[in-house]
């Protein structure tokens, strides 16, 4: 006799929410990270909204009813003032998501030290201060959830992209770390990998020929829009994926399942 699942079900809209959670959102001003601080302010979060720039600061912060604040985040003392500011701003920090990573583009054979510097300084110095520092705060009051963005690139070569590359693919190890040592103080840690993203500047950039190449290239017939990886982020910092950390969540069309030719 088969018997009936009588387990709890639970209110799985709820899971969404953040309602009074204290988020830090590094990157704020544009494309994704603008995105990714309305979603979560649209599922009930305090935005802290970080950027290098006053006034992308200040128009994020306004549009999502946010804290703005500037910073060098490649600075450690830019970091801890953050944290700390951020903490006493919003009663306690319970998320971080790291969105701040520009990519250079040189060859395997041309890239100089200052460049390769520069392109991990871009995308892995900040994800180690912020894990630290932040980490230290959520450990003091019970835990929360990490969000870093990844790429593609981080999972497959593309050509004239190898420092970039090598950073993302760091940071996917490192955040595996910073998941498994956080853990036991109620720490996730996830990336989210973006494909090829349309966001205002790499929109500025394509001309409508360069534009239907990209679009040619993926499964789904377009690429994507910062929004994608909003809600890829917003999913990985809810109750939702309770369950989920230490992972890499691929968004990109299906650019990456799919086979380089046709086998018949």
């Amino acid at each position: 006799m088969t018997m009936a699942d009588t387990s709890p079900v639970p209110d799985y809209a709820g899971l969404m929410r953040l309602d009074e959670k204290g988020f830090i959102v590094l990157g704020t001003g544009q494309g994704m990270g603008r995105q990714s601080s309305h979603a979560l302010a649209q599922m009930g979060a305090k935005v802290f909204c970080v950027d290098l720039e006053q006034e992308r600061a200040d128009q994020v912060a306004n549009e999502v009813d946010g804290i703005p604040w500037v910073a060098d985040i490649t600075k450690r003392e830019d970091v801890q003032a953050l944290v700390d500011e951020a903490g006493r701003a919003m009663g306690s920090i319970d998320g971080i998501v790291d969105i701040v990573g520009v990519s250079g583009w040189s060859g395997v054979l041309d890239i100089d030290d200052a460049e390769w510097d520069w392109q991990f300084d871009m995308v892995l110095r900040h994800a180690y201060l912020i894990s630290q520092i932040a980490g230290r705060a959520m450990k003091e009051t019970g835990g929360g959830t990490m969000v870093f963005i990844a790429s593609v690139s981080g999972l497959t070569a593309a050509p004239n992209h190898a420092h970039y590359g090598a950073a993302k693919a760091g940071l996917m190890a490192w955040m595996q770390s910073v998941a498994i040592e956080l853990a036991p103080f109620g720490i996730r840690a996830n990336c989210v990998a973006p494909g090829t993203i349309l966001t205002p500047r790499m929109e500025a950039l394509f001309d409508d020929e360069r534009r239907a190449i990209n679009d040619a290239a993926v499964p789904m017939g377009h690429m994507g829009v910062p929004s994608d990886i909003a809600g890829a982020v917003l999913f990985l910092s809810a109750p939702i994926s309770g369950f989920v950390s230490g992972r890499t969540l691929v968004v990109d069309g299906g650019v990456d399942s799919d086979f380089p030719y046709d086998p018949m």
